[in-house]
């Protein structure tokens, strides 16, 4: 079957063209994608040096299903996910899908056991990986069966999809990895997409006082929205954050959070959450910045603890679920995230407005 698709060519550059998707074999589902979101992530697939069909969020209707599925029919509405657990190796058994050892989720550069079969997408006659085993900018995605979730409640298909990376990276990672303790306080640097699902985790968890840190003051008032009790505009000669930080430390007493998250994707904020974090505070790094920061020891001094937490620790089939109930009980705003939706042939601008910092979140939108 041919379909259109977003087809990064590993230099920089990509381009909308048609590909062949084939019927899915035993232990896979073919996707007809409805909506695709977007992030940073997939602009730098766009240098993963090789061809890739992109996209790693994704949420629509099944089409097919091979031998051995059990949980989807066909017809059935479903979201996409790129954590896929082999169920059976030493990360999934002790709960840990993101690090599968079999199907190797994070090893985006490499092909891996979580993708469909090798000759399931093909492109100018040639098979093609698909970004994080999905590549959900396209019309039709083939995949294991482990990457599909069945959508439980009623929900646009714009907001289902972004559940897939960016709702479960910022909500994961206050509620699965941080575990924030009711009346808690917690800094949030950065109020993009994955932040404010940061804000919303800890809001759920009951987290006393949430600070929002960002440049912007549109990016502010949404993060009040979204639950934050307190916001503080960081200023552009302050590239370390210490007049912000002096604010912090009022509002928590003097000593600093519990615990504070950088979801900027700047590199040089990648330990700027441990200036906010009390001694014995936990600071996390959620937006997956890999290049090499330098970094003053002492931040780490007095027992406090860092670490980059990948994708919330997902598990799909206990965390899209939870999700699902919290957006049903209107606890979890969605639709309120999507700043923009876009074809696949607006692809570009898309782009051009998420690095402009215009979009909470940008959203493909499939006929």
């Amino acid at each position: 079957m041919q379909t259109p698709a977003a087809i990064a060519d590993g230099q920089g550059a990509f381009t909308i063209d048609n590909i062949e998707v084939a019927a899915p074999r035993a232990g896979e589902v073919l996707v007809e994608i409805k909506a695709a979101g977007i992030c940073h992530t997939d602009h730098a697939s766009l240098n993963w040096k090789r061809p890739l069909v992109m996209g790693h969020e994704g949420a629509g209707v099944v089409r097919e299903v091979g031998d051995e599925v059990g949980h989807v029919n066909i017809g059935d509405r479903v979201v996409l996910n790129w954590a896929i657990p082999c169920g059976h190796c030493f990360q999934c058994e002790r709960g840990h899908a993101v690090l599968c050892e079999t199907s190797k989720p994070a090893y985006v550069m490499e092909r891996s056991a979580g993708h469909a079969h090798a000759e399931g997408t093909t492109w100018r006659g040639q098979p093609i990986d698909r970004s994080f085993n999905i590549g959900t900018l396209s019309g039709l995605a083939l995949v294991r069966g482990e990457a599909v979730t069945p959508l439980t409640v009623e929900m646009p298909f714009t907001s289902a999809c972004i559940i897939g990376c960016g709702v479960m990276t910022g909500f994961g990672s206050a509620v699965n990895v941080a575990k924030v303790q009711r009346g808690s306080s917690v800094v949030v640097i950065g109020c993009g997409g994955v932040g404010l699902n940061v804000i919303q985790g800890a809001r759920l968890s009951g987290a006393g006082t949430i600070i929002a840190v960002d440049l912007h003051a549109g990016s502010l008032e949404r993060a009040k929205q979204f639950g934050a009790t307190h916001v503080i505009q960081a200023q552009r000669d302050d590239p370390e954050l210490r007049g912000a930080v002096d604010q912090v430390k009022q509002l928590t007493d003097g000593r600093g959070a519990d615990s504070a998250f950088e979801a900027t994707s700047i590199p040089r904020l990648a330990f700027a959450p441990l200036r906010f974090v009390r001694n014995g505070g936990a600071a996390f790094q959620v937006s997956g910045i890999n290049d090499p920061v330098p970094v003053p020891m002492p931040l780490f001094m007095w027992n406090k603890t860092y670490m980059t937490p990948l994708y919330g620790d997902c598990v799909p089939s206990r965390d899209f679920p939870k999700i699902f109930q919290h957006y049903a009980r209107r606890e979890l705003l969605l639709e309120e995230l999507v700043t923009r939706t876009y074809r696949l042939d607006e692809l570009a601008l898309a782009f051009e407005d998420m690095l402009a910092g215009r979009l909470a979140k940008g959203v493909i939108v499939f006929d």
